[in-house]
C-alpha cells in the first residue's frame, strides 16, 4: 500500500478572507478540502509566520481548543469568529509575494512582483529546491517581494517535510494588486 505524503504552501495573504467575498482567494480556500486533499489527514500542522520565538518552538492541541488570532488590527467581526461556533480556523500570514508597503491595488499588479511569482513557479515546478532555500540571491526582485523572510520560511517547511522527491503542482493563483496568491501542493509517494 502506498502512503502518500502531502504538504502544502497557502497563499492566503489577510485574514480578512474569512469574511471578504471580494478577495480572489476566497473561494479556493472555502473549497480547499474538498478539490485538493487526495485522502483525509491524519494530523495537520500549521506553520505561522506570526509565532516568532528565539528557537524553533511547537504548540500542540489535540482535541476541543479556543481560536488562535495571531493578527491585529482588523475588523471587529475578525475577532468574533471562533472554532466551536463557525468551525473556521484563521491563520495570518501572508503570501507568496508579501510586502505590505508596496501591497498596490485591486487589477494592478507591480512588474517585480510578477517577476518574482514567476521564478517562483518556474523553479518550483522544475524542483530547483535549492534556488528556492537561496532565494535572497536567485530571484529576482527577492527583497522587495520579502522584505522580512518570515512570511517566505513556511514554504520552505513545506518543501523540507514533503520529502527530497516530492513534485511541486501549483494548485492556485491569484492576486490582489502585488500580494500573489499562488498556493502549491508537494507530494511523494512512499511504499
Amino acid at each position: 500500500m502506498s502512503i502518500i505524503n502531502q504538504t502544502f504552501y497557502i497563499s492566503h495573504g489577510s485574514p480578512t478572507l474569512s469574511i471578504d467575498d471580494s478577495l480572489p482567494a476566497r473561494p479556493f480556500l472555502l473549497s480547499f478540502k474538498d478539490k485538493v486533499f487526495s485522502q483525509k489527514p491524519t494530523s495537520i500542522l500549521i506553520i505561522s509566520a506570526h509565532w516568532e520565538t528565539d528557537e524553533p518552538a511547537v504548540n500542540c492541541i489535540q482535541g476541543p481548543h479556543d481560536t488562535i488570532y495571531d493578527f491585529y488590527g482588523f475588523p471587529e467581526r475578525m475577532y468574533k469568529i471562533t472554532i466551536k461556533q463557525d468551525g473556521v480556523l484563521i491563520i495570518g500570514s501572508g503570501s507568496a509575494t508579501h510586502n505590505l508597503r508596496l501591497r498596490g491595488t485591486m487589477g494592478t499588479t507591480a512588474p517585480w512582483a510578477l517577476d518574482f511569482d514567476n521564478w517562483l513557479k518556474e523553479a518550483l515546478l522544475n524542483g530547483r529546491y535549492e534556488d528556492i532555500n537561496d532565494y535572497e540571491h536567485k530571484a529576482p526582485s527577492a527583497k522587495l517581494s520579502h522584505p522580512w523572510p518570515e512570511h517566505f520560511y513556511p514554504l520552505h517547511v513545506a518543501m523540507g517535510a514533503a520529502g527530497m522527491d516530492a513534485k511541486a503542482e501549483l494548485i492556485h493563483h491569484s492576486w490582489t494588486g502585488n500580494l500573489s496568491y499562488a498556493s502549491y501542493k508537494f507530494e511523494e509517494k512512499t511504499k
